[in-house]
C-alpha cells in the first residue's frame, strides 16, 4: 500500500511537470510507434528536439522526418546512444535481434519500454545481457486520439520510479492499468484487439440504421456517439454493465425485444470466444526459436 502510494504521489509531480524531460527514440516507427509519437507530440508531452525514430527501410526516412518534423534514420544503435527512454516498436519476430543490435549502446541508466505483443520481459532482460529496466506496455489505437488504454507490467530491474515514466507517458494518451506480467496477453486480447470488435458492433449498428432508412453520415453519427456515450457511462458511474443495460431496457418495450435477438445470435458468447481467441493468438506470438511464454 506504502509503495502504491508513493507511485501515486510520484506521477501526480511528474504530471504537475506535464513534459518528460529525458530524450526518447521510438524504434520502429511503424503503425503503433507512429500513433504513440502523434499522441505524445500532440499532447505536447515532449519536443521535436527531444525525440527521433528509426525505421527498416531507408525509403521511409525523408516521408516520416518531414511528417513529424524529428531525425528518423535506420540506425537503431545510434538511436539508441542519443536517447534515455527507448520505445521498441517492431514486431515480435524481430525484437530479439534489435536488442542485439542496441545493446552496446545501452546501460542501466537507460529504460526500455516494449511494446511487442506477448514478448516477455525476460527475454528482452537475457538478450540485453546488462541490468537494464524494461517496462512492457500494450496500448491500443485510440491512443491517437487520446483515448487510448495501455497496459503496463514492470520487467525485473525495473522500479516504481520507471513504471510511473512509463505510465505518465500514456496516461497523456489514454487511460493505464498496473498489471501483472502474467495477465499481458489477456490485456492484449481484451483492450489492444478489443477496438476491431467495437468497430463491428459500430458498423452493424450503422448498416441497421441505412436499412431503416437513415443516411450514412447520420447512421454511422449515431452509432459511433452512442457507443461512446455507453462507454462513457460505464467508466464515469463504475456501474456493472448489466445494471446500466437493464435501466435501458423497459419490460415490454423496444429495448427488449432487440435484446432478444442478440440472445438468439449469442452475440455475448460470440464476443467471449473472439477475445480468448485472441489471448491464445497472443500467447503464440514469440519470437522464433523461444521456449518461455508472457503467462
Amino acid at each position: 500500500m506504502k509503495n502504491r502510494l508513493k507511485q501515486q504521489i510520484s506521477l501526480i509531480l511528474l504530471n504537475m511537470a506535464n513534459k518528460i524531460p529525458q530524450k526518447l527514440a521510438i524504434l520502429g516507427l511503424g503503425k503503433l510507434g507512429s500513433i504513440i509519437l502523434q499522441g505524445f507530440l500532440d499532447r505536447k508531452l515532449i519536443s521535436c528536439n527531444q525525440i527521433q525514430a528509426t525505421v527498416a527501410h531507408s525509403s521511409k526516412t525523408v516521408e516520416s522526418s518531414a511528417k513529424f518534423g524529428i531525425p528518423v534514420s535506420t540506425d537503431n544503435c545510434s538511436a539508441a546512444a542519443e536517447a534515455q527512454i527507448l520505445f521498441l516498436c517492431v514486431k515480435p519476430h524481430t525484437i530479439l535481434k534489435v536488442c542485439e543490435e542496441i545493446r552496446p549502446s545501452l546501460n542501466s541508466d537507460h529504460l526500455i519500454v516494449s511494446v511487442a505483443a506477448s514478448v516477455p520481459t525476460s527475454l528482452i532482460e537475457n538478450t540485453l545481457k546488462i541490468k537494464v529496466p524494461v517496462v512492457r506496455a500494450m496500448p491500443n489505437t485510440p491512443c491517437q486520439v487520446g483515448a487510448g488504454m495501455t497496459g503496463i507490467c514492470a520487467g525485473q530491474f525495473a522500479n516504481d520510479e520507471h513504471i510511473n515514466i512509463v505510465e505518465h507517458l500514456f496516461s497523456s494518451v489514454g487511460r493505464t492499468a498496473i498489471v501483472e506480467e502474467k495477465d499481458m496477453d489477456a490485456v492484449t486480447g481484451l483492450s489492444a484487439s478489443g477496438p476491431a470488435f467495437i468497430y463491428v458492433i459500430i458498423e452493424s449498428l450503422t448498416e441497421a440504421g441505412l436499412q431503416a432508412g437513415l443516411t450514412r453520415e447520420v447512421a454511422a453519427l449515431l452509432a459511433a456517439q452512442t457507443v461512446r456515450g455507453a462507454a462513457e457511462v460505464v467508466l464515469e458511474t463504475g456501474e456493472h454493465p448489466a445494471i446500466l443495460k437493464d435501466r435501458v431496457a423497459t419490460p415490454g418495450g423496444c429495448t427488449m425485444e432487440g435484446l432478444k435477438e442478440l440472445e438468439k445470435g449469442q452475440l455475448k458468447k460470440t464476443f467471449i470466444n473472439a477475445v480468448a481467441k485472441t489471448i491464445q493468438k497472443a500467447g503464440e506470438l514469440l519470437p522464433p526459436d523461444q521456449s518461455e511464454s508472457g503467462s
